[in-house]
């Protein structure tokens, strides 16, 4: 799908050639060479483009060019870059997620006079991204997306052929027939998680516009503006590290930050929007968010949330490591997912210390081992690896998930003064995935001072990210995923590094246990990386004490406690702030336990808190000025995401009280 956009959009930009601007110089289009300088011609801002199936329309709605007339059509059909007249941008970053809301006025300036076009929304997003909302503007129509559940939707075996999630997080959508010449105002909202590097929390918008979405003409004014709210939930001190853009501080409380960009510009920004704040301790720091729970919510349990920040120290020990590499090497994993799998995995094993351990578990249907048992990570180790995995990294055969799994924890059974980690990489599914959870599960829980945690690394959509997700949870480690091939070598290296850079271990809050009841998101307490902060969320009944403590095993094995305080949350929603995450959790809950009353319950919390899921759908609802949007509204297809994973929706159509699906 993605090339096929960029070839769409490479068409576009050669027909946009006929439009005729006028014989003044300031009239003129950017150059060719300028016009095809985005390579592979994908969307690296908020971008909109025209749909052109046929080549005769594309013109200049003000100044007619009476070009040679074009015969055909385009098939898949061409997208011009429609100008751009203004962008605004507002983020809200709370905790470890990040609130995006992009504002942009897009015309039509290369249809002819009289004649209208399909447009299609194009939204490259951050890390995680996750679409929350769409609004559309013509003038004439409007248009909104509502999240409707299942039991809503009458045929659901239709998919939507115009909504869906490409690679890089590029979401997409299509508006039906916008008028030559007309104004666009789209307004898109979505969440994505920031990320945390080097003591650093970071956040990263797509943000660099082509320079063929530049409007042309004298007297067209363009101006591009970024708010900036940070609420890390922390009562220490935030301070900001690096910018992208020239911010000016427009507010500063405790604990929270306000930045402003604004500028009229002659060209619009061609870098992406990168931004770092640090939350000033050199220790291991933390705190308790309490909220009551809104009157309209489902649940009506009060919500918490519990936060540990790693500190910024630079001299921090670590755990040492016994590491076993779980590599899937069955026949789907053949040319480039491997190629990557491999590559990444002798990046990471050459940055083991000499006093770590590690094996190699090759497998498909059947296993092959680098060694019969752990080996110390010294050159000569290493390089042997190197050449072993070069040998045996062939990709063939079926997928047998259990029988390395088994071998792994049998490695890491007598290992001592370490964080024992299996990390599972692959690309496919099998059928005892349940059996496997609740194996592990119970070998997990037995009575070990550390156990060995699981991390997963799901490989495009065909795996059940489901399943990786909750061996994670309940092996108290890291799941991660990639779908595109490119992506894979960094993924990997970058979980890697939060899953062998643990600095607290076993860890416990002993406020929980003064509570009636209580539900944990996830329901294991991972441990505390150097390179990830720990965030729990729940619900409970009862009441938390002011003050309580957290303790936990330190890489010398002494224990270590840290008091913190509880507070009410303000200015932080955390029903928003967490309801991915409790969705993602519970979604993969109910695949284990084959549950319908949590299915209805994701499906429920879905619409309640705005947040797509695969118990509920996202519909475009059309409503045209002047009348009801009762007497005419048109469901359009759009695509939701739930646990990285892209999925259609089916079209409905609907006139009163009749509904047709398309």
């Amino acid at each position: 799908m993605a090339d096929e956009l960029a070839r769409s959009v490479e068409l576009g930009l050669n027909l946009s050639k006929r439009i005729f601007y006028g014989k003044n110089q300031s009239m003129l289009p950017p150059k060719p060479s300028e016009m095809e300088k985005s390579g592979n011609c994908l969307p690296t801002a908020p971008m909109v483009y025209a749909v052109i199936s046929d080549p005769s329309i594309v013109d200049n709605p003000d100044i007619p060019s009476y070009q040679p007339y074009v015969y055909g059509e385009c098939d898949p059909p061409a997208l011009v870059p429609l100008h751009m007249h203004g962008i605004s941008v507002e983020v809200d970053c709370c905790l470890d997620t990040a609130f995006v809301t992009v504002c942009g006025t897009w015309r039509v300036h290369c249809v002819m006079a009289g004649k209208s076009c399909d447009c299609r929304i194009a939204i490259p997003m951050g890390e995680q991204g996750l679409i929350l909302g769409v609004e559309v503007d013509d003038g004439r129509r409007s248009y909104h997306t509502q999240l409707i559940t299942m039991e809503d939707t009458k045929v659901t075996e239709k998919l939507a052929k115009d909504g869906f999630l490409l690679k890089r997080q590029i979401y997409t959508l299509k508006v039906p027939q916008i008028d030559a010449g007309s104004s666009l105002y789209v307004k898109v909202r979505w969440s994505q998680k920031l990320l945390y590097q080097d003591g650093l929390f970071c956040l990263s918008l797509p943000f660099s516009f082509p320079a063929y979405v530049k409007p042309i003409g004298k007297k067209i004014n363009k101006r591009e503006k970024i708010l900036l709210n940070v609420n890390p939930g922390a009562v220490t001190e935030v301070l900001l590290r690096t910018s992208s853009h020239p911010l000016k501080e427009i507010r500063r409380q405790v604990g929270k930050l306000g930045f402003l960009y604004e500028a009229e510009v002659s060209s619009w920004s061609s870098a992406d929007f990168f931004f770092s704040y640090a939350v000033s301790s050199s220790d291991i720091s933390g705190g308790l968010l309490l909220q009551s729970a809104s009157l309209h919510d489902i649940d009506q349990r009060e919500m918490f949330c519990f936060y540990l920040f790693p500190g910024n120290s630079q001299n921090r020990k670590v755990f040492r490591k016994d590491v076993v590499f779980i590599v899937d090497v069955s026949g789907s994993m053949r040319e480039g997912p491997l190629e990557n799998v491999k590559n990444a995995l002798l990046a990471v094993i050459s940055k083991l210390s000499p006093v770590d351990s590690f094996n190699i578990v090759a497998f498909n249907e059947n296993t092959r081992l680098f060694s019969s048992s752990m080996e110390l990570a010294t050159m000569a180790s290493i390089e042997n690896a190197f050449r072993w995995i070069s040998r045996n990294f062939v990709a063939e055969g079926g997928t047998n998930i259990l029988l390395p799994l088994n071998q792994a924890l049998e490695m890491l059974a007598k290992t001592s003064d370490s964080v024992p980690l299996i990390f599972l990489i692959t690309d496919g599914a099998v059928e005892d995935e349940r059996h496997i959870c609740n194996l592990v599960k119970s070998h997990l829980t037995n009575g070990r001072s550390i156990c060995p945690r699981i991390c997963t690394f799901g490989i495009g959509s065909y795996c059940n990210h489901y399943f990786l997700q909750l061996l994670a949870q309940i092996g108290r480690g890291h799941y991660d995923a990639a779908y595109d091939v490119d992506s894979i070598n960094f993924q990997i290296q970058r979980l890697f590094n939060i899953a062998s850079s643990v600095i607290l271990a076993n860890i416990t809050i002993d406020a929980l246990e003064c509570l009636d009841s209580l539900e944990l998101y996830p329901s294991y307490i991972s441990d505390l990386s150097s390179e990830c902060p720990l965030i729990l969320s729940g619900r409970y009944h009862g009441s938390f004490p002011d003050s309580f403590k957290a303790s936990g095993v330190l890489p010398d094995m002494s224990n270590f406690i840290v008091y913190l305080k509880a507070q009410q949350a303000k200015d932080v929603l955390l029903d928003k702030v967490f309801a991915r995450r409790q969705i993602d959790i519970l979604t993969a809950r109910a695949w284990l336990l084959e549950s319908k009353q949590i299915e209805e319950k994701v499906g429920k919390m879905s619409i309640q808190t705005g947040v797509p899921s695969e118990y509920s759908q996202m519909i475009l609802v059309q409503t045209e000025k002047g009348k009801q949007a009762s007497e005419s509204v048109s469901l359009q297809e759009v695509s939701r995401v739930q646990g990285n994973l892209p999925f259609q929706l089916p079209i409905m159509l609907k006139c009163g009280d009749d509904v047709a699906w398309l």
